[in-house]
């Protein structure tokens, strides 16, 4: 989990969030309130919000999909890249942190855009799958939760993705520890092993991205 790009010197890093990327004030509100409190690493950078961002406008999205949303700024960015009849569902467990995203949503004007979901997402996810009629109708989604779930979140995002579509999903370098064969707790494992089998998936393009703690984009054939 990394809140800026991981194996850049702050020297530079200080240069590049200056001429990088623009950083919406109600955004940068969000952050500052979130450095505030416990698990504030949980949040994204704000070079790689923006990059989200960019992907939803070139792709013209309408329709996308969020697991884990914690206290909003992903979901913020993306729902302020949307189109005013755009429309996004977001997963998350817990009401403490997403009741921050919903403060921030409703000061952003993009609360009507969102419908967020507390429960465990494999649950919601299924349900969507099962019994809402939502395969294939997504445009975009965003992977950044419980990475020994990392897996399963995918087959279920690709299933809800329409062809053409893109996932992007967070957290894929767990700050340099997959390249490292001595680190093996559950999520590094699972995440290693996660990121050599959609090397071979072929199912869909591919491509890791080195921002912030590394963004793996999959798009859906």
């Amino acid at each position: 989990m990394s809140n800026q790009t991981d194996f850049m010197p702050d020297s530079f890093y200080k240069y590049y969030s200056g001429v990088g990327f623009r950083e919406p004030d109600i955004l940068k509100q969000l952050r500052e309130k979130t450095a505030g409190l416990s698990n504030s690493q949980m949040q994204i950078a704000p070079e790689q919000g923006q990059f989200m961002a960019l992907l939803v406008k070139l792709m013209k999205a309408h329709k996308t999909l969020e697991i884990g949303t914690f206290t909003g700024y992903s979901s913020l960015a993306v729902a302020l890249a949307l189109p005013a009849l755009g429309e996004m569902i977001c997963c998350d467990i817990s009401e403490d942190y997403t009741n921050v995203a919903r403060e921030f949503w409703e000061l952003a004007g993009v609360a009507e855009k969102i419908d967020l979901r507390i429960g465990p997402a494999m649950e919601t996810l299924d349900h969507m799958i099962a019994d809402e009629g939502q395969v294939g109708t997504f445009d975009f989604a965003f992977i950044d939760a419980d990475k020994v779930s990392y897996p399963g979140y995918f087959e279920r995002a690709l299933t809800l993705l329409r062809p053409g579509g893109l996932i992007a999903i967070d957290n894929v370098f767990r700050n340099g520890r997959v390249a490292e064969s001595g680190e093996n707790d559950d999520a590094t494992r699972v995440t290693r092993q996660f990121n050599e089998d959609l090397m071979q998936d072929s199912r869909i393009e591919l491509s890791m991205v080195p921002i912030a703690d590394g963004l793996t984009l999959a798009m859906k054939r």
